[in-house]
């Protein structure tokens, strides 16, 4: 009798255990978005200092491979890109006050909007830092900022990071944006790690 309740149990938790990882992968680029989307998930982050607006999305290996991929779903293609894009972290960050470009608060001053094209066009890697716990630093892989002039509502940069095994085994990583002359000090967050290396997948 007390096999067969042991048996059900391992039936049971297998069970859980399958469904649990199913939910991660999604049919539609769509319903990935959706889940990406929600905080507690732990792919988007959020905060608003001295009204400028920062949101931290993680993008997972499938999205770009989807990106690439188009119309075309050949499997051995699928594996060769998501080993490509599986070597690096891809992060959006999107930044705004009062729901514009940052640029557009502080268009006034030339001084000021000289040195915040020159940040965001070439100085990413020195205004924004990933590091562990113990203050290891990982170096920026490289960074994308496409220059909207004032037809967007925000500011947004693609950041890329290698994934680098020694540091995704630590508890979180200290995602930190320096001041960009906004006065708004040093935005950080605090990246769930186990969500990283758990990334949810596209069933392509």
């Amino acid at each position: 009798m007390l096999s067969m309740i042991k048996n059900k149990l391992y039936t049971l938790l297998l069970v859980l255990f399958i469904c649990s990882s199913c939910s991660n992968t999604f049919d539609t680029q769509e319903k990935l978005n959706e889940y990406l989307q929600k905080e507690n998930n732990g792919y988007n982050y959020k905060k608003t200092v001295a009204n400028v607006d920062y949101v931290l999305q993680y993008r997972p290996t499938d999205l770009l491979v989807q990106q690439e991929l188009g119309e075309d779903r050949n499997p051995a293609q699928i594996e060769k890109l998501r080993k490509r894009y599986n070597q690096y972290l891809y992060f959006n960050l999107s930044m705004s006050k009062n729901n514009q470009e940052l640029l557009n608060s502080v268009s006034q001053d030339k001084a000021k909007f000289g040195q915040m094209v020159n940040d965001l066009a070439f100085g990413m890697e020195e205004k924004i830092h990933l590091y562990t716990p113990s203050k290891d630093t990982l170096s920026m892989t490289d960074f994308i900022y496409p220059r909207m002039y004032g037809m967007s509502n925000a500011t947004s940069i693609m950041i890329v990071y290698p994934r680098d095994k020694k540091y995704m085994n630590e508890e979180y990583l200290n995602f930190v944006v320096e001041d960009l002359g906004l006065e708004t000090g040093d935005i950080k967050f605090k990246l769930n790690t186990k969500a990283l290396l758990n990334e949810p997948q596209l069933r392509f």
